[in-house]
């Protein structure tokens, strides 16, 4: 087998703050018929696709076992069907997993979250931690994150000030992806002025909930040309997770990222990412999550992260030129999202963003309190 995994074809709806009027099933469609129809893919066992790797969320979905409420709809009856409960980039490196130890050759990915429909993402993220010591406590995603956010911003010298600069610009890049979420644009005087959330966080700082869908197909590298003219590579994956309870772990380390970003650059060959990778898509879920997810994967100095603002670091190493999560996708297919515009500007599929001359990005999420879990990919042209 190849070294390296083949992405053929991607689709999506846009990111949206509430399709009340869809089922999950319905935004999954509108996904799968496109990736189809580029592709020419069959469902035949022999040459065809085989098996089917979803990334859905009981609790968002409001039900157990979430998956079984979407074979129908991409395909899953009578072959394998694995599901993600977890981040979507992960489903990504499950598929490079599969097809290079010979295991497979065409795997169709798909994912969808409905976030709009859960009662509260708070309460949701609330159910990730310990019963007993941690979850009485009403710790969540947000809360954890601005406990992290305020040790980070000491010691990178990250102010509200930098934190304001990241809400404009993601908001502005956004409005250039037309997949992105439609957000008002604002100043850094709005972001400023906007209420506080979780101290040092405020509501602008915060992800949006968002609805969201995509599909993918993957191959091997001897079956890409089947499928497409213009394949773009993923050659690394790597992931790390970092001590589940809060008080065991340095929060601004970086611990999981960095390994997780090793292993990767290792894989692919990339020696100095700064050099190395024109294009850098992070998840950040809040906005300080940016400068320090840059020093993790190694393009910010380590403690440096608003110097590396103030230096125009964001637009130097073309960082989340889709916008970012901050802009709008959903909690769990943020990596998905990422990877998704890695293959836009890969291929020269994106527009008014396109970086010249792009020829290896990578892709960076997250889950789990406080960064827990990180996961780096690294696609080429």
């Amino acid at each position: 087998m190849g070294k390296r995994l083949a992405v053929c074809a991607v689709a999506q709806i846009k990111n949206h703050p509430d399709y009340h009027d869809w089922r999950f099933q319905n935004m999954l469609l509108e996904c799968f018929e496109p990736v189809i129809e580029q592709t020419k893919v069959t469902f035949d066992m022999d040459k065809g696709i085989r098996t089917i790797i979803t990334c859905s969320d009981d609790v968002f979905d409001a039900r157990t076992i979430s998956d079984n409420g979407v074979t129908d709809v991409v395909g899953a009856h009578f072959r394998g069907e694995e599901k993600m409960a977890q981040e979507s980039i992960n489903g990504l490196g499950y598929a490079m997993a599969c097809i290079l130890s010979g295991h497979d050759d065409v795997i169709l990915f798909m994912g969808h979250c409905k976030e709009s429909q859960g009662e509260s993402r708070r309460m949701i993220s609330n159910l990730a931690y310990d019963p007993f010591y941690c979850r009485p406590l009403g710790m969540d995603y947000h809360n954890v994150g601005a406990l992290q956010a305020r040790a980070y911003m000491e010691k990178s010298k990250v102010t509200d000030e930098h934190l304001a600069k990241i809400v404009v610009r993601s908001r502005a890049n956004g409005k250039k992806n037309p997949y992105g979420r439609e957000n008002e644009i604002v100043s850094e005087k709005d972001v400023l002025n906007s209420p506080m959330y979780s101290d040092p966080l405020r509501e602008m700082h915060i992800y949006p909930v968002t609805d969201w869908a995509y599909g993918m197909l993957l191959c091997s590298e001897e079956r890409a040309k089947e499928f497409t003219k213009n394949p773009v590579w993923i050659t690394g994956y790597g992931s790390c997770i970092d001590r589940y309870f809060l008080g065991d772990k340095d929060l601004t380390s970086n611990f999981s990222l960095k390994n997780a970003a090793n292993r990767a650059y290792a894989m692919a060959g990339v020696k100095n990412p700064q050099k190395d990778v024109q294009v850098f898509e992070l998840s950040d879920h809040a906005a300080y999550q940016l400068p320090m997810w840059a020093e993790g994967v190694g393009i910010a100095e380590e403690g440096r992260g608003g110097r590396w603002i103030d230096d125009g670091g964001m637009d130097k190493f073309n960082v989340n030129l889709s916008g970012g999560q901050l802009n709008g996708n959903p909690l769990l297919l943020g990596g998905a999202a990422r990877a998704i515009e890695c293959y836009y500007q890969l291929s020269k599929q994106a527009g008014e963003r396109q970086v010249k001359g792009a020829k290896r990005a990578v892709a960076q999420a997250a889950t789990g309190g406080a960064g827990q879990h990180q996961a780096v990919i690294v696609m080429e042209a």
